[in-house]
């Protein structure tokens, strides 16, 4: 199973900067006459969650990939931390849509989230007791830790999203890129992740998160963001409705 990285860096925070700031991002598919994203612009201050939401195809995947390093831009600029894409590669934890993840392969649950610690291990160690000590930890934080012998293909979708969440994790990543964690999911699932997100945020920790979940927003995120047709919005107060998204 492959679930690709950035650029590899290790470059310091620059003082100040923000945990994101995208300036002016566009963003256009081989082939596609219009744009998947159009001079979007953002800044996330550390320590916050921000929800990314917008209709399907409005662009909220095609941005989180864009700040993972998975896609290149056409135009505009992304700084994490004050630094390029791939130039902190082990400060970002990119998690993608559980859809686009093949749990048909043969490897546990343990093995899936010990996947996240060679972002620091690189290819060629092996991850060592403190490794999986941790690993243990964050799959009991989440619930999972009676399933970490188990094969992922025997999951629920709650199960699932929570492994994806826990391989994010364990890469101590200080800004986390979530997409659709929160779709398909049971009430406990749901209630793991976003107290997992404030626990995290109230460590530091910054979260962007794309989701169609309108509901529970103010309890579950400091900043709403929406995209309509790769056009970002302004941070939204009040929050939106159903009817307005």
């Amino acid at each position: 199973m492959h679930l690709p990285y950035s650029g590899r860096g290790q470059a310091g925070v620059v003082p100040g900067a923000p945990a994101l700031a995208i300036h002016g991002l566009t963003v256009r598919y081989p082939g596609v006459p219009v744009p998947a994203l159009r001079e979007v612009s953002l800044s996330l201050p550390t320590g916050v969650r921000a929800a990314l939401v917008g209709a399907n195809g409005s662009g909220k995947s095609t941005l989180l990939k864009a700040v993972a390093g998975l896609l290149q831009p056409r135009a505009g600029t992304i700084r994490i931390f004050g630094q390029p894409v791939g130039a902190c590669h082990h400060r970002v934890a990119y998690l993608p849509q559980r859809g686009e993840v093949d749990w048909r392969f043969p490897v546990t649950v343990e093995r899936l989230v010990l996947a996240g610690r060679y972002v620091h291990l690189g290819w060629l160690r092996q991850p060592g007791r403190a490794d999986r000590a941790m690993v243990l930890s964050v799959l009991e934080q989440l619930g999972l830790d009676a399933l970490a012998g188990r094969q992922i293909s025997q999951l629920s979708g709650g199960q699932q999203q929570r492994a994806l969440l826990a391989r994010a994790l364990v890469q101590e990543a200080d800004l986390l890129l979530l997409d659709e964690p929160l779709s398909a999911v049971d009430a406990t699932s749901r209630q793991i992740i976003a107290h997992t997100l404030d626990r995290l945020c109230r460590q530091g920790k910054t979260a962007l998160v794309a989701t169609h979940q309108l509901d529970r927003l103010s309890e579950e995120f400091d900043q709403v963001f929406t995209l309509h047709e790769g056009v970002l919005q302004q941070a939204l107060q009040p929050l939106p409705t159903l009817e307005e998204v």
